[in-house]
């Protein structure tokens, strides 16, 4: 990409939104546009069309979504799917009649099958039946790629996805039923640490197992993509070692510094047994990720103290 072009950045207030524009500063692009909630309603046909056709972009990056936890997605599963939907077809849309010439949409690990193999390569989608307690929000994003593969290939348009693993880091959603497992296992064990509560309860038998992704290495990755003249249809980004959601609550705990006992809620869902990538094509194209994982909980635990004194926590 050259540094003169303009970038709009769906989604710039979120976790992934925000890391790709810190990460476009720190490289030196100034002509990125971004919109709040208020002043743009991606759902809306109409005023995306109007804001394509009046800014003209010549690159999206389209991470905006309503994303959540297990809870979150199995409780609103009509919103997730029809929010996700009407936000990434009326922008890809858009942009496409616009003359935007590069789209790179977000996807995530979910839109995988709940048996898929074990790690995951791209060429597993829609070979069997997605995880019921994500399953509106992963056939929202998979509508999202398919429609920019079928762009790309029917009107040659650089149109493309990648699939991000588990993320975690600045700007995330610490709510303690409607957020991902490891901010709100950060809260949970915060607040215990806090209250000198003696045991944390987690949801599930805790054998699942997860790959997280700091938002920060996402971020690089997004922008190296950019930068490749014929990146694939959609690719995996992650981190490439995985871990049961025991060994993470043991983790955050010893970052955190409590040391109370950890208990199992066996009557809550566990969800997908197990959700690692195949990293081998990101890592063919020579990207790696730089964060390790006990490094990045503690960088997102003093990015949750630090948003919680200046009353900035998303919760």
């Amino acid at each position: 990409m050259e540094k003169k072009q303009k970038i709009y950045v769906a989604g710039h207030r979120g976790m992934v939104g925000s890391a790709v524009c810190r990460c476009l500063a720190e490289r030196g692009f100034d002509t990125v546009i971004t919109r709040t909630r208020d002043q743009l309603d991606l759902t809306s046909q109409a005023a995306v069309k109007a804001f394509f056709e009046e800014e003209q972009p010549e690159v999206v990056i389209f991470a905006a979504a309503r994303v959540g936890g297990i809870h979150a997605n199995n409780t609103y599963a009509a919103e997730f799917m029809y929010e996700n939907m009407m936000m990434e077809m009326n922008a890809i849309r858009s942009a496409y009649d616009s003359g935007v010439g590069r789209f790179l949409f977000l996807g995530s690990s979910c839109i995988y099958p709940r048996e898929a193999p074990q790690p995951m390569p791209e060429s597993c989608l829609l070979t069997s039946p997605l995880e019921k307690t994500n399953e509106a929000y992963a056939l929202a994003k998979i509508s999202g790629l398919k429609y920019c593969s079928y762009l790309r290939r029917q009107y040659n348009v650089l149109y493309h996805s990648a699939m991000p693993t588990n993320l975690y880091g600045p700007g995330d959603n610490y709510h303690p039923e409607n957020s991902h497992v490891l901010p709100a296992l950060i809260r949970r064990f915060h607040e215990a640490r806090e209250s000198g509560a003696s045991s944390v309860t987690i949801w599930g038998t805790g054998t699942p197992r997860r790959e997280f992704l700091h938002v920060d290495d996402l971020a690089e990755g997004l922008l190296y993509l950019l930068e490749l003249k014929d990146p694939p249809d959609w690719v995996n980004i992650g981190y490439g070692e995985d871990i049961s959601i025991r060994e993470l609550a043991g983790t955050v705990a010893e970052v955190i510094g409590f040391e109370g006992d950890i208990l199992l809620d066996t009557s809550k869902p566990d969800g997908t047994p197990r959700k690692l990538m195949d990293n081998s094509l990101i890592n063919s194209l020579g990207w790696k990720p730089r964060i390790g994982l006990r490094e990045g909980i503690a960088s997102a635990y003093e990015d949750f103290k630090a948003s919680s004194r200046r009353g900035g926590l998303r919760s």
